[in-house]
């Protein structure tokens, strides 16, 4: 394998990371959109938070491992409970359940996705630096 093949394959890996972090932003972007979302009713269940799971995986074209998504499921724990008997979806009781989502969890989360897309994203831009110096130096 040649080294602009190398940079190419690389380019393809980060490429994949990019598209499994930008998944992520987006389920934690949906999770934080619903982070106070309740049923209608009493009956219904409020919005349960999603988590996404990577996975990776071998690329044989490429000669090496690559992430993809592995699942998006919901996260089981428990709702949140609070005590407002004037909600239209309290119970009998006059608590409404909340979502299970954590704010500040999920701000982590975003970060921590953000911080790996940037990095791919400088991988990708390193080897096409180094790619068009390469071209630079074999036109001259």
């Amino acid at each position: 394998m040649s080294e602009g093949s190398d940079l190419f394959s690389a380019m393809r890996i980060s490429a994949d990371g990019l598209r499994a972090q930008g998944t992520r932003l987006r389920v934690i972007s949906e999770n934080l959109a619903n982070a106070e979302s309740t049923g209608k009713t009493p009956q219904d269940l409020p919005y349960r938070r999603r988590v996404v799971t990577f996975q990776n995986e071998l690329d044989r074209a490429l000669g090496g491992q690559t992430v993809r998504i592995g699942s998006i499921h919901d996260d089981p724990s428990d709702f949140t409970r609070q005590y407002e008997p004037s909600h239209p979806s309290a119970d009998e009781e006059g608590y409404v359940l909340y979502p299970n989502v954590n704010s500040l969890v999920e701000m982590m989360d975003m970060r921590q996705a953000q911080r790996s897309y940037e990095a791919n994203l400088n991988v990708i831009e390193s080897a096409r630096s180094m790619i068009s110096r390469t071209l630079d130096l074999l036109r001259a």
